[in-house]
């Protein structure tokens, strides 16, 4: 772990947007338009996904992904101007919340202004062709950090945008080399205190695909040496298996008591059910009962807690990376209160969810408890991953409970208490 990693971070929530798919606008401007309800949610972090202009060679779909990115140093004029760009940080951190941006190292679009200035900075096949270390990725091509003139120019341009945001999201993270990103930390540490590094993790497949091929991917207890916060990738499967039914709740919950003993003591793990890259909650997830207890359940976890514009109403439909598609900020669902609820109780209870003890224990098929507790209290979340309703092991006291959701009245008799299909909280 980074050694001046704060555990602070763990009871943050971070909201993702991806500006040019943000509303029918699509623009910086449209994102500063919602910023109140996006603070009332409880968001605490936001991620602008790539800013940057994008690239023309090899687009994919009508308007490119935007991590093909051609400038790293400039504005892509879709969104805005740099004023607008400047504006909208302002605006997010008098909001009282702060900004973190994407950074995409590991490669560039075909026709990048790198490439045209510094040929040299990529990757070139044995047959001197540009391309890809580890995937088929037509519309880019990777960046060769054997050069350590590039390692200069990115980590300058990381100095450039530190002027206005609070910290970067750095994209497949584990194929650019743990060096630059020690280097990099350090040098933005003496340049601006106290930024936030968030990594982008591989899944194990991947991972163990690119080391077999004779590249380097780095691990989760790698990346912790250089990042504060990083994805949950490792267990992501595992959550798609067990909501499916394939894999048993019990060999769910061991997993994630797992990463609290193999990282280090002050870890943090992203959270969530979606994000850009996978399905959206609500494509595999059927059910408002079901669809909040997994939300709840997402939130309440060990670490930092990420929701993707649109997942707060439950919207199925993951919006493209290549073409006009804009998110609806509305839905079948309105989970907004139920994160306000949730992020009010992690604020609060800010040394539990930061410094408290965590249990993970699968209660039966259907049910997984969370409780972090302290000498002096605790907190027990129970979250159906399968529809349930009726009594359970409850581990509590005799007597009447207030379930911090639903404000209503819990009664646990005999070491069980009545679950009606909804998420309940427990403090006590």
């Amino acid at each position: 772990m980074a050694e001046n990693t704060s555990t602070i971070l763990r009871n943050k929530l971070v909201y993702s947007v991806f500006p040019r798919n943000y509303t029918s606008s699509g623009s910086f401007k449209s994102v500063r338009n919602d910023l109140v309800r996006i603070r009332k949610l409880g968001t605490d972090i936001i991620w602008l996904m790539p800013i940057h202009p994008i690239g023309r060679k090899n687009r994919k779909g009508a308007l490119g992904s935007p991590y093909a990115i051609s400038d790293y140093r400039a504005i892509n004029p879709e969104l805005g101007t740099m004023e607008d760009f400047i504006q909208l940080c302002q605006a997010i951190h008098q909001q009282g919340m702060k900004v973190i941006i994407d950074v995409v190292y590991n490669h560039t679009s075909p026709d990048s202004k790198l490439l045209s200035e510094h040929p040299d900075w990529f990757y070139h096949h044995t047959d001197g062709h540009l391309g890809n270390r580890v995937a088929d990725w037509s519309d880019i091509i990777d960046l060769d950090y054997q050069n350590h003139d590039l390692w200069d120019y990115q980590i300058n341009t990381l100095k450039k945008w530190a002027q206005y945001v609070d910290g970067f999201r750095c994209d497949v993270a584990p194929l650019i080399p743990l060096d630059f990103w020690m280097t990099a930390r350090q040098e933005l540490e003496n340049f601006k205190p106290d930024l936030i590094w968030l990594a982008e993790s591989n899944d194990p497949d991947f991972i163990k695909r690119v080391r077999d091929s004779g590249f380097e991917d780095l691990s989760d207890g790698e990346l912790y040496r250089a990042f504060d916060v990083v994805y949950d990738y490792d267990v992501l499967d595992d959550l798609h298996e067990t909501v499916a039914g394939k894999e048993s709740v019990a060999e769910f919950s061991r997993l994630l008591q797992r990463q609290d003993i193999i990282y280090p003591k002050n870890y943090i793990k992203m959270r969530f059910l979606e994000n850009h890259d996978v399905p959206r909650a609500a494509e595999y997830i059927s059910g408002t009962k079901s669809l909040r207890n997994m939300i709840a359940f997402n939130l309440f976890e060990k670490g930092s807690s990420l929701i993707y514009a649109g997942e707060e109403f439950g919207n199925p439909h993951l919006p493209s990376l290549f073409d006009y598609d804009p998110v609806q900020l509305t839905g079948p669902y309105d989970f907004s209160m139920l994160i306000k609820r949730i992020m009010d109780v992690k604020h609060e209870q800010i040394n539990l969810f930061t410094k408290g003890a965590y249990n993970v224990t699968a209660i039966n098929e259907e049910i997984i408890k969370l409780r972090y507790q302290n000498s002096m209290q605790q907190i027990t979340g129970y979250f159906a991953i399968h529809p349930f309703e009726g009594g359970i092991e409850a581990d509590l006291e005799n007597g009447i409970y207030k379930d911090v959701l639903s404000e209503r009245d819990i009664v646990v008799k005999n070491n069980k208490l009545v679950f009606n299909g909804e998420p309940v909280i427990i403090i006590n």
